[in-house]
């Protein structure tokens, strides 16, 4: 049995802004790229780098858009394509659950605007065909309109649903709105599985699998048909998520999944913990992307990018 191991980073879009401004002589002069390179060169990670169309008001950011990314360096990444990808994530930070009951136009609409400029600035061949959506539920239309637009594999949420009993409380931060914003029959409840229990009420959409089909995928390299839509549900990561684990728990979750026989390790960095402005600053990111890289080597799992998936 080959061991894998998959790497991917969401709400990404502030690396793209400092390397269209500081304009440096290579992609890997900017410190989020030259650690993400450290850990390649070193353990041979590979890496996926989920990207917002813009930066988001909320933050107080000026307005950069991938648009403003100049395509200056197209061919480094071009050549760094076999460990290096990007891929769809959404329009912006805000709001949540962005795409629980979108239309399709909207989902094609926000799709091709990112993957253009993908295509334009870092060359056709960076480009993923699988998706981890922000935070994760896509609507029966979005769903369709990502499939017709070329994507292969979409991570789901998985588990029980329930209906939404119409009290407001039980969901945190608004989160009721933006269930019943425009709400489709597919959007209902689950309760998520994860660290952070302030989301454990959560909504989900059209990309859910139940707990059964779910067991199917987790810890394999493989996915499930959804034969209406032709996409493939999968579990892109399932591993510590490196901004919610210190380096001790990082190291004990993955010693664990070694010993227990995972064959697939998926793990999930969100971009903002890097950088010493944002509020939830994490110091030592670097140090805990380059120990996840090294463990899972040691371990003997190979690093592989979504043109492996199943």
């Amino acid at each position: 049995m080959e061991k894998q191991a998959f790497f991917f980073i969401d709400d990404t879009i502030w690396v793209m802004r400092d390397i269209a401004r500081e304009k440096p002589a290579s992609i890997f002069d900017n410190a989020f790229m030259k650690m993400l390179k450290h850990a390649h060169d070193d353990t041979g990670m590979t890496v996926q780098i989920n990207l917002f169309y813009r930066t988001d008001f909320f933050y107080g950011d000026d307005e950069f858009t991938l648009k403003d990314m100049p395509d200056t360096y197209k061919a480094e990444f071009e050549a760094n394509s076999d460990w290096l990808k990007f891929a769809f994530h959404a329009k912006q930070e805000f709001p949540d659950y962005p795409y629980v009951n979108a239309t399709y136009d909207d989902l094609k609409n926000n799709y091709n605007a990112i993957v253009d400029e993908i295509i334009r600035f870092a060359g056709e061949k960076s480009l993923s065909v699988a998706l981890c959506p922000h935070w994760l539920p896509v609507s029966r239309a979005g769903c369709h309109a990502l499939a017709d637009c070329g994507v292969k594999f979409m991570s789901p949420t998985y588990g029980k649903r329930t209906e939404y009993n119409g009290d407001q409380s039980t969901l945190p931060y608004g989160h009721a709105q933006r269930l019943l914003n425009n709400r489709q029959p597919e959007t209902m409840l689950f309760t998520r599985d994860g660290k952070d229990k302030r989301i454990s009420a959560s909504v989900c959409s059209y990309n859910h699998l139940d707990e059964e089909d779910y067991s199917l995928v987790i810890g394999k390299n493989t996915s499930i048909l959804d034969e209406e839509t032709g996409l493939r549900f999968r579990q892109l990561g399932g591993g510590p998520c490196l901004n919610n684990n210190n380096q001790e728990e990082i190291l004990a979750k993955l010693t664990e999944f070694n010993e227990n026989g995972r064959e697939y390790i998926g793990v999930c960095l969100h971009e903002q913990y890097f950088y010493p402005d944002y509020f939830a600053y994490i110091p030592d990111i670097a140090e805990r992307v380059y120990l996840l890289g090294k463990t899972l080597t040691d371990f003997g799992y190979r690093w592989i990018t979504a043109d492996e998936f199943k």
